[in-house]
Order: C-alpha cells, then structure tokens, then sequence
C-alpha cells in the first residue's frame, strides 16, 4: 500500500463512522511499516510524474501582463433590437419563396434582445456573462465589439476608457475571440503565432521583438509543451481542443490589447479542460486585462473563479456582482441555492424561459420580470451597478507578479501597422508552408494528374507510325483541355470554404487587407499549379505521338497551362461571391458545362443559336481547343485515305470547316489571359466588397 492509497482512503472519511476510521488507518499505517523502499520510491515517482504533467497549470506566475492605463468598459441603459430576419441567411430565405429585402422591413420579426441593461467593469476582473440561449449573451457581445449584425440600438451606449465606443476605439482596445477556431492546420503552434506577429505588431518592432512577444505569449498560455506541434483540425491530427483554443487566444492576445472579450471558450471542451482554459483566463485578468466572457452554465469550480457574474433571461439583468456574492443575494430575496447544488445551474434553470406550455411560459416570464424589477431597484444609486453584500466589498486585489514579467510597451496606442508589402510577403510564406505541409492532399492530387494522364495516353497509344484519323485526334485535343480542369474547380471551391471563416474574421480584425491576400493567394498557389500541369501535361503528349516538335509542345503546354489557370480563377471567383460550398460549387459545375457544350467539338460553331454562340465567345475551353487544333494541324499536310484513294489536305482547311481557325494562334493566347483576368477582377470586387461569411457566421 503506497501514500497514494492513505490519501484516497483519508479523503473518504467524512463519510465513514468514527470507529471504521480509526481501523482503516490502523490497518494502513501497518501496512505501510510492513513496506520496504521500493513503495516509496514509487511513490516519489508516481508524484514527480505528476509534478512535471502538470507543474505548467500549477504554475501561476504571470509572463505577459498588459502595461498600458487602467481599462473600464461601461455599458449604460442599453435597449437593443435584434432582427430575427436578418439572422437567417438571404438563400434560404429564397429557398422558402421569401423576398429577403421584404422580410427585413418587417416589424414582426424584430424583439428586444437587451433591455435597460448597465454595468461598469475595470481592469484586473473577469466578468463572466452566463444565462440560457436566447438570454442576450450573443447580442451583448456582438454590440460591445461593434459587430451587431442585422440589429440596431434603441437607447444607450458603450464607453471605453471614459469615450464613447467607435468602431476605430475597439478596433484599438478590445480584442475578440470567437466561439470557434479558424486556423490553418498545417502550422506549428509557434508558426501561427509568428506569422500572425508579423502582420499584427507595429512596424516599429524589431524582428527580435516579435519573437520574444510571440515567446512571451506562448509562456503566458502555457503552450511551451507543444509550440511545435501543428495545430490541427477535425480531420488533421494535431494538439488537443483546449490546446487550440488557447491558440485561438494568443492570435488575440499577441497585439496586447487591454480588454478581451470571448465568445463561449469552453464550448466543445471536456470539463478539466475547461476549467484548465478558465484558469489562464483568471490569470490573463490578474495581469491588467479585463476580461469579458459568456458561458452556458459553467461548473462549480469554473464559476469560483469569476470575479464578477452577469445573469441575464430575455435581455434583463437578474444579477450582477461578485461571484461569491451571488448565492448571498439570492438568499436575501427567498431563493437560497440547495446545499451540494452548483449555483450556476441553479439559478440559470430559476431563471429560464419555460416555452413547453403557453402557460408556463406566462408563469416563468413574470417571475424573471419580478426578479430583474427587484435588482433594478437593489443596485440603484450605484455607480457601477453592482450588487454589493453589506459590509463587504468586492475583492479587486491584483495576482502577485512573478519576476519574469514582461514589461512592454502598450500596444493598444496608435501605431502604424505593417505595410501591404510586408502584409504580402507574409501571407504567401504561410499558405506556401501550409500548402506544402499537406502531403496527403499533395500526393492525391499529384496521382489525380498522373491517372487521367496515364488513362487518355494508353488509350491511344500503340499506333506506331500509323496516323491516327483527324476526328480521332480532335477529340484527343478536347479532352486534354476540357477533362482535367473539371478535377481543378471541386478542389479549389472546397479549400476556399475551407478557409473562408478564417478570412473573414482576419479581414474584420483589420489582420490585413484585401489587396495582399488576393496575391497571396493567387501567387502562393501556382508552385502547385505548375507541378499539377507538368504531371499531366508532358505524359499525354508523348504517349499519345502528337507532333513531336520542341516548338509545339511548349504552344500546347501553355496553352494547357492557361486553361487550367483560368479554371481556377473561375473557382475563386465563384467561391469569394457565393456563401456555400454548394451553391459555389453548382455555379461552377453549370458555367463548365455551358463552356463545355459551346467548345465547338459536340456542335460547329457555326451551327450555335445566338445565346451559345455568346456563350462561346468568353469559354475558356472553345479557346483552348481553338488553339491545340491550330498548334497540331495548321500548316502540315494531312493524309487520310478514303476506301482505295489517299488524299493529302492541307490541316488548316479541316480546322477551319470546324470554324476553329477565325482567329490567330496569339489572339488565342490573348483572349483567354483576358478572360482569366476578368475572373480574377470578380474575385477581387468579391473579397472587396461581399463579406466573406461562412455558414456558420450566419
């Protein structure tokens, strides 16, 4: 029997009867005289194992604290209407044969989702924001940060600092972290982070201050154990959810800003990590910050360790002030907490909506309108709003800092950002490290370009000196240009939807712009590009014994080359302007198969009505057979035989009966860089000007 076993025993008696007591510890401790070294020394291990498990959550000294004034963020008399409307997303609002302009201008489908709500909160305390769904949590949140989608304030306002809230004030205190994680999976913790420092941080900083601030933040969250591990996501394997989300917080946290506010971090996290999570967040506020969170209904051990609690059913205060305070409030007015009942459990369920019956609802609304009248009336001639025990007072005492603690100049004062230069070189380093790093996704895509080379090579391979027939050949030429970029269009919407909730709060969060990341994008991705039209390209042509000319293979790998490009911006532009992947995807799989049908290989061009034949003129693919037939057949001399008679035609002559030879090989080149271009001005206007909003930012 090891110490273990007297510490697992003795923490049970309480329960037992005196007497069973004293005979179990007379039983261990002769047991335990019984014992030789080797329990002890066990025991010493099983404790230094756990020791070093968990010295950095037990480690409390503070490695980053914000240096900057004194923080208060102050919210007096607030009434906000929320739209329910405009919470649901416009297409499926047409998918219910809805006007989605018409729906908005409807007072029927606006309420209140705050009411008269003040509070006054100041740096150094953690304020935790609790109730059921549809509380207010989210609307509360969403004005603070200045992001209150479809809703409008009624009366009331925010104030920080003593001035009043503008988008440019937040943007330069306040530092948002949202419910879910967007990063790129293929990073290291430390990677992110350092990349992020290098778009966030002023130009001011030395590339050695960078990385000490990026240093500094990875010691504050205790994240050392696994900084170069990459971040991973639901389908790549990589550090815990908790691990994650505190990454999520250092994104935030590198700009060392003065008030941070998250949106519930403990979602989708088991409870020690939770509780885990809502210790370094205690500590973040022990370190100058004011701290803002909402939650569900958090455990007893997380709730001990908020300073300040806001209850809230239907947009209404039910109480604000300590925490520890909170049972004592409820108790005055006749509603003690149950012993062994977790007071945030309890008095979230007193004060919740019940909607299963017309009249419970009636019943439970009055009772939450008769508590928040009684706060109303207890908190008032109070400066800050908060309810305070008689002969107490709120327990605002700062953590000691350790000796380590980073003194740093604050960051949240006006300071030039880094340049779109700088914002460039940046972006494209990390997609190119993070493309690069997923070698499934790789190897996948380089073995798709090989296949569908290897299968249209063998297929008309081993005809030798024997000429294949001109129709043979021109469907050959359409499938090298019209199969594989279909291949192209699912993988770049999918990997755009990927990473589009990313985008959206990176270009909310004024990260960077839209200009960098366009090229970022665009340039970062043709590394890949280049190597997925090589391994397709230069197999077929050979396999297939097209003219073997130095000259007219490099014609037909740029022309390739383009048509696959254009395919792709085709992609981008379509995922940038459309909200899902399916509606993205739809779009592009109809505009490739109007572009298919009007290539000019299923139907003569001359043949087409006026709506395809206007179509023709801007496919991608048309242009793309146009010119492979012009490279292989214009100016040599085709032979083909006719039962016993062998005729000699001049190629141009077969490709012009097509209509394929209306315009010169250069003007073929031209017109599908302009339409390339044309695709990658929508992309741009898209990005500009839509918000990029995923499903589940709706």
């Amino acid at each position: 029997m090891t110490g273990i076993d007297v510490f697992q025993m003795t923490f049970h008696h309480r329960a037992l009867t005196h007497v069973t007591v004293r005979s179990r510890i007379s039983v261990v401790v002769k047991r335990q005289r019984r014992g030789n070294n080797r329990s002890l020394c066990c025991h010493t291990y099983v404790q230094g194992l756990q020791d070093s498990l968990f010295s950095s959550e037990s480690d409390n000294s503070l490695y980053f604290t914000y240096s900057g004034q004194s923080n208060t963020l102050e919210v007096r008399d607030l009434t906000y209407q929320v739209d329910i409307a405009s919470q649901v997303p416009w297409f499926e609002q047409l998918a219910q044969f809805k006007i989605p302009w018409r729906s908005h201008s409807s007072q029927d489908s606006c309420e209140l989702g705050i009411r008269n709500l003040s509070f006054k909160v100041r740096s150094g305390q953690m304020l935790a924001i609790i109730g059921s769904s549809g509380c207010g949590r989210a609307s509360l949140l969403d004005v603070i940060t200045g992001r209150g989608h479809g809703g409008k304030m009624k009366s009331g306002q925010i104030w920080i600092n003593g001035q009043p809230s503008t988008p440019q004030l937040v943007r330069k205190c306040v530092a948002h972290v949202r419910q879910h994680d967007q990063l790129l999976p293929n990073l290291t913790v430390r990677e992110t982070l350092t990349f992020i420092a290098q778009m966030r941080l002023p130009r001011t900083f030395s590339q050695a201050q960078r990385d000490k601030r990026v240093e500094d933040v990875i010691a504050e969250l205790r994240l050392r154990q696994c900084a170069n591990t990459r971040v991973g996501n639901t389908y790549v394997r990589g550090v815990s959810g908790g691990e994650r989300r505190r990454v999520s917080i250092g994104v935030q946290l590198l700009w060392n800003p003065g008030i941070l506010i998250l949106d519930e971090p403990t979602s989708g996290l088991d409870s020690f990590t939770a509780h885990n999570l809502v210790t370094t967040l205690s500590r973040l506020a022990k370190g100058n910050r004011l701290v803002l969170i909402s939650l569900h209904q958090p455990r007893s051990d997380i709730f001990r360790l908020f300073d300040l609690v806001l209850l809230m059913t239907s947009g209404t205060p039910i109480y604000l002030g300590a925490a520890q305070h909170m049972v004592q409030y409820f108790t005055s007015i006749g509603h003690p907490c149950p012993r062994y009942s977790n007071p945030a459990d309890y008095y979230v369920d007193l004060t919740s909506i019940d909607r299963r019956s017309k009249e419970r609802e009636v019943a439970t609304v009055e009772k939450a309108q008769s508590l928040a009248a009684l706060f109303l009336e207890k908190v008032q001639g109070f400066d800050d709003f908060l309810w305070k025990a008689e002969a107490k007072e709120l327990n605002t005492s700062t953590h000691p800092v350790s000796l380590t603690l980073t003194q740093d100049t604050d960051c949240g004062t006006a300071a030039e950002l880094p340049g779109m230069i700088q914002q460039f070189s940046t972006l494209i380093r990390r997609q190119i490290s993070n493309d690069f790093r997923d070698l499934p996704t790789l190897l996948i895509h380089g073995s798709e370009a090989c296949l569908m080379s290897l299968i249209i090579g063998f297929l008309y391979y081993g005809h030798g000196a024997k000429q294949l027939s001109f129709m043979d050949t021109a469907a050959l030429l359409f499938m090298i240009g019209a199969l594989i970029p279909f291949n192209v269009i699912l993988d770049v919407v999918s990997k755009c939807h990927s990473e589009r909730s990313m985008l959206y709060y990176e270009l909310e969060d004024g990260l960077y712009t839209a200009g960098p990341y366009f090229f970022a994008k665009i340039l970062g991705e043709l590394p890949e590009h280049c190597a997925y039209v090589i391994i397709y390209a230069m197999p077929i042509y050979w396999l297939t014994n097209l003219r073997p000319v130095p000259e007219l293979f490099l014609l037909h790998f740029l022309l390739v080359w383009l048509v696959v490009f254009c395919c792709r911006t085709m992609a981008l532009a379509a995922s940038a302007m459309l909200p899902t992947f399916h509606m993205s995807s739809f779009f592009c799989n109809a505009l490739y198969n109007s572009f298919y049908l009007t290539a000019g290989f299923m139907i003569n061009l001359d043949n087409l009505w006026i709506v395809p034949a206007w179509i023709s003129k801007v496919s991608f693919l048309r242009w793309c057979f146009s010119g492979l037939m012009q490279i292989q057949f214009n100016g040599h001399l085709y032979t083909t035989q006719v039962g016993n008679f062998t005729f000699s035609i001049l190629g141009d002559t077969m490709v012009s009966a097509m209509d394929l030879n209306s315009h010169p090989l250069y003007a073929i080149y031209l017109i599908v860089i302009s339409i390339s271009y044309g695709f990658l001005f929508l992309y741009y206007l898209s990005l500009k000007l839509i918000k990029q909003k995923s499903i589940q930012d709706w």
